[in-house]
């Protein structure tokens, strides 16, 4: 194990951190006037995410504001029913309601009256939030965060109004005989009912609007009844007067349009534009957005884009003026490059791509040097371009907030090696632990789970040998690393909006290399410790190496002593031991959201 010494660090341009002082001849980056700008960048850039913290922070916000007004109505109206409403039809004719269903009780309907009621229990409403949420991240091809933040906030927004109002309104229960034992709380609300009326008519709200098929609808109905159910149920079994039951279907409904008008129906929050964004941002070859461009091509990835989809984005595309989009289809030998340059050749003023980052790079490279924008529309298992411009997972949506946005200059990689041709990469490169990762997760797998195949994938290789290599950085003296694995990277964050190369930008004009070579299991959690605070490990007093490393380049000469496998914007390559990258700044046009967007 290694002694606890202090260990001193420098920064690198782009905030980067190394372990100082270098050998003789090691690597000391050029253009050091850059040093105070590129940190000065980086500090700014709080590493709590500002752009969906901002957001996020604003829809708390709304989502308490609003809660409070909610709060104060529902306490209002129960002060009304147990005060000067109490002597008024039809509170005057709940007792008769009660007993009648006292005396209509049987076995059986005690029986059904129980499993029905449970359906608003807490620890059923609990479990079944908690698993409607792990669906909803788990599930569908791209995790639905906002959908299951959506419903989390719901329900939990209920139990605190149904609380409150519990403490402000003193009710007794109904006169009769009670077949479930009485909570010490107010009979004003029904928290069985509001509670199933935030989960099962929250579930319906994403049936109707996140699915299509002609069985959304009767699901959504049967989702909406288990509220009214539960609130029967209750009613039957001695436990609320009918009012109290309103006022539970009451809460739950409004906690669901408070929390969804917040969530669901917000402006989406972009990254930030760069502070330099004025002077990057390119002259639009086409029309302003919102005004009749010239031709408009969209390619598109089959595999991961269906003819609803299709139909969503021409709807998108003709209400922001792009009229008569010619859609065209990539296939297994040409994943978009060839379709994108006969757009470009073809006249096109915008191109718009739908699928993932492999179809994204595919058209970047027949794009590169053009200046003809490009729209990312996330369609595929990764879209990582998409998450680091700030674009929605959501495919209209994404293209909708792009169209409204304004074309800005973004760098390209470029990569050659032993096996694989010169190509441009949008987002990452790489050899090692990623590329294997990439190589072992199956086509079936990312279809059923999404990108937490890859996580599962990543696991079965942790036992992978590590790698020993040479760097070349912008012309210095090679280093000598070994390393589990080399990331060469364009944009920072990854699936979650983890932010793997914290200091990455897509348009510095450079490009971020990242070296992983935790050893045993301290040396994995040092790396999950540096990556967490998102600054390099080995300011903790450890001797020797960082576990992870980041340096900052414009030209890198990797040699590896065996051949790695390695991987373009994540699609595995050829195997070989060489890479060559360097960047090209301000070489793609893409649309991204303004600030405020």
């Amino acid at each position: 194990m290694p002694t606890d010494t202090p260990e001193r660090r420098t920064a690198l341009p782009g905030g980067h951190v190394s372990a100082t002082p270098p050998a003789a001849g090691e690597y000391v980056p050029p253009q050091a006037d850059r040093l105070s700008r590129q940190s000065r960048a980086v500090a700014e850039r709080s590493p709590r995410a500002p752009e969906t913290a901002g957001g996020m922070g604003r829809a708390a916000g709304i989502i308490a504001s609003t809660a409070v007004c909610q709060a104060a109505l529902m306490v209002g109206l129960g002060l009304l029913l147990t005060g000067p409403a109490a002597r008024v039809w039809p509170m005057t004719s709940e007792d008769e309601v009660t007993d009648a269903l006292e005396r209509a009780r049987t076995g059986t309907l005690d029986t059904v009256s129980l499993v029905v009621s449970e359906a608003g229990n807490t620890a059923t409403v609990i479990a079944g939030t908690l698993l409607a949420c792990l669906v909803l991240l788990v599930v569908p091809r791209l995790p639905r965060w906002r959908d299951a933040i959506f419903l989390a906030v719901a329900v939990s927004l209920q139990s605190l109004v149904f609380l409150v109002i519990t403490e402000a309104v003193d009710r007794t229960r109904p006169d009769v005989e009670r077949l479930d034992a009485s909570p010490p709380t107010s009979s004003y609300t029904s928290g069985h009912t509001g509670a199933a009326t935030a989960l099962y008519a929250g579930i319906a709200i994403l049936v109707l609007h996140r699915t299509k098929g002609p069985w959304r609808r009767p699901v959504a109905v049967l989702l909406l009844l288990v509220p009214l159910l539960v609130g029967i149920a209750r009613a039957y079994r001695g436990m609320h007067h009918p009012t109290d039951i309103a006022g539970g279907l009451l809460n739950g409904g409004l906690s669901l349009l408070v929390v969804g008008r917040a969530l669901l129906t917000g402006a989406h929050v972009p990254a930030p534009a760069p502070a330099d964004a004025a002077a990057r941002k390119a002259p639009a070859p086409g029309a302003p957005s919102g005004q009749a461009p010239g031709r408009t091509a969209v390619v598109f990835n089959p595999t991961v884009t269906d003819e609803a989809a299709c139909a969503d984005l021409r709807r998108v595309l003709e209400d922001h003026g792009h009229q008569g989009a010619d859609f065209v289809a990539t296939t297994a030998e040409d994943p978009g490059e060839g379709q994108t340059a006969r757009a470009v050749r073809d006249g096109a003023s915008l191109v718009v791509v739908c699928g993932g980052d492999g179809t994204v790079r595919a058209a970047a490279e027949a794009l590169a040097g053009t200046g003809i924008p490009l729209a990312v529309v996330p369609c595929g298992t990764g879209n990582l371009l998409a998450r680091n411009l700030g674009l929605p997972v959501k495919p209209a949506e994404a293209l909708a907030v792009a169209l409204r946005g304004a074309p800005h200059r973004i760098d390209l990689g470029r990569i050659e090696g032993d096996g694989i041709r010169p190509a441009h990469f949008t987002v990452m490169s790489g050899a090692g632990l990623d590329a294997a990762m990439l190589e072992s997760t199956s086509d079936r797998a990312k279809a059923v789970i999404g990108w937490p195949a890859y996580v599962v994938a990543g696991l079965r290789e942790l036992r992978a040998p590590r790698m020993r290599l040479t760097v070349g950085l912008d012309g210095a003296r090679p280093l000598r690393r070994t390393a589990r694995m080399v990331l060469v990277a364009n944009t920072g964050k990854v699936q979650g909006g983890a932010a793997l190369v914290p200091a990455a930008r897509p348009d510095d004009g450079v490009l971020d290399l990242m070296i992983l070579d935790p050893r045993g299991p301290m040396g994995w959690l040092g790396a999950v410790a540096a990556l967490v605070r998102r600054r390099p490990a080995g300011e903790n007093g450890h001797t020797g190496r960082s576990p992870v490393e980041y340096f900052t380049f414009r030209r890198a000469d990797i040699r590896f002593e065996a051949p790695q496998q390695r991987e373009l914007d994540g699609d595995p390559v050829a195997p070989g031991r060489r890479l060559t990258a360097q960047v090209r700044p301000g070489a793609l046009t893409v649309l991204m959201p303004e600030r405020g967007e």
